[in-house]
């Protein structure tokens, strides 16, 4: 691991190049999502008033404030592990020791539906850049089992509708390939997304605690696909945000 040390040990503890942020710019607990629009939105939304912008280098908008009173921050990360892997990097350096994925997936398994929240216990790696940081051959990282079993706890009380198990994280979002679909199904992976198996591979090394939370925005099938509205899907957001942000500051 030759680049990941050796990145860390040139900047240091405290100083990031992505995030152009100091030590103690952000809270430990820190929200993940892809879109920076989305991580607006979450400061805006479910943030106790007062957030401020911490870092916008890139367009990768994040933010500081608090939920309920306790200390939270919400990071873009952009699509794809690499992009995500060094905002999750930047952010165990700058001091975050928690790291939640707010985001979207596609679902696989026959009765889960659009809007519907997933949290994801593993994630295989259809992908060589988690595989390449944890510098193994291969793996199924896994989420911080006191975060899913909250998540989970948390997600009995509401009313909305949640599947817990493994997920898949794929490296291209146009897969040439359609048979994949099937063959994922058939093991029992609930959803494909592109940045959880890099989140929980960078929380493993790092010891760090991590967890990925996705709304379902497509039904997935071997060579179909049904798209979430807009309508649906921010309400399937907030729902699974609502439940993010309460395990984030737990």
């Amino acid at each position: 691991m030759t680049g990941v040390a050796g990145v860390a040990g040139l900047y240091g503890a405290g100083h990031a190049v992505h995030l152009r942020a100091d030590a103690g710019d952000y809270a430990p607990s820190v929200l993940c999502p892809g879109d920076p629009r989305r991580a607006r939105y979450i400061a805006e939304t479910f943030f106790d008033p007062g957030a401020r912008c911490v870092n916008e280098e890139r367009g990768m908008l994040g933010f500081t404030g608090t939920f309920d009173g306790a200390p939270i921050s919400v990071q873009s990360t952009g699509m794809g592990c690499p992009s995500a892997g060094i905002v999750f990097e930047e952010l165990v350096m700058l001091g975050a020791t928690r790291l939640v994925r707010v985001g979207t997936c596609g679902a696989l398994q026959n009765g889960m539906r659009l809007g519907d929240t997933v949290i994801a216990l593993s994630a295989t790696c259809d992908d060589s850049a988690p595989l390449r940081y944890a510098d193994v051959p291969g793996w199924a990282p896994t989420a911080s089992f006191a975060l899913a079993a909250m998540a989970a706890r948390l997600a009995a009380e509401g009313d909305a509708t949640v599947h817990v198990g493994p997920i898949v994280t794929s490296g291209v979002f146009y897969d040439p390939d359609p048979t994949m679909v099937g063959r994922w199904k058939r093991v029992g992976i609930l959803g494909i997304e592109m940045e959880a198996a890099m989140l929980y591979s960078v929380a493993a090394v790092k010891g760090a605690e991590a967890l990925a939370v996705m709304t379902v925005s497509d039904l997935v099938g071997e060579g179909t696909s049904e798209r979430i509205s807009d309508d649906d899907l921010k309400r399937g957001v907030d729902a699974m945000m609502h439940l993010a942000c309460r395990v984030a500051v737990s």
